[in-house]
């Protein structure tokens, strides 16, 4: 399982100089979803705060949502990636739990600040198939599902008309 960088437009999450960037290249939309962000995963003990705080997968999406406001339709959004372990606890996963809870607080409060129209969710998209030869150690007992289906999260944000959610794309099994 490998990240993959592709596609005509790129950011950098973590460079807010590459988020305006990214804007004013594209222009409008009526739209920004975003499945990318990453954060730490590793033991507690030992880690220094700047390795334990270093993230963009909070820190990245909220950029993305400050920079990206002008460059967002009336009646537009904004859909943000979150995960299961905003609730569920895994050895190594304190730093991801933290910056996952953050990404959720973040779309429930700034949904009610948002001007135009403009809404704003969070997808949950639990544990994913494709991604098991990475996490399936990690996550062990969990139940898994294709990205296929995940992705429906995401539709549902566009195109739902809800804001301030969390969309949690979880099968029936025992994450809990």
């Amino acid at each position: 399982y490998q990240r993959r960088v592709h596609g005509e437009f790129k950011v950098d999450l973590s460079d807010n100089a590459s988020i305006k960037s990214l804007f004013e290249k594209v222009g409008k939309v009526d739209h920004v979803v975003n499945v990318a962000g990453s954060a730490y995963f590793g033991p507690l003990v030992g880690a220094t705060p700047e390795k334990f705080l270093a993230n963009n997968k909070l820190n990245g999406q909220v950029s993305l949502v400050l920079l990206g406001l002008d460059y967002v339709n009336d009646n537009g959004s904004f859909t943000l990636t979150t995960g299961i372990l905003s609730d569920l606890a895994i050895p190594l996963g304190s730093a991801l739990s933290m910056v996952n809870g953050g990404v959720n607080a973040f779309v429930r409060t700034a949904s009610t600040e948002l001007p135009r129209g403009i809404r704003i969710n969070a997808v949950s998209p639990g544990l994913i198939t494709e991604s098991l030869p990475v996490y399936g150690p990690y996550f062990k007992g969990f139940t898994t599902l294709p990205a296929s289906v995940a992705a429906l999260g995401y539709v549902r944000s566009v195109y739902g008309g809800i804001t301030g959610k969390v969309i949690e794309i979880n099968p029936a099994g025992p994450n809990a």
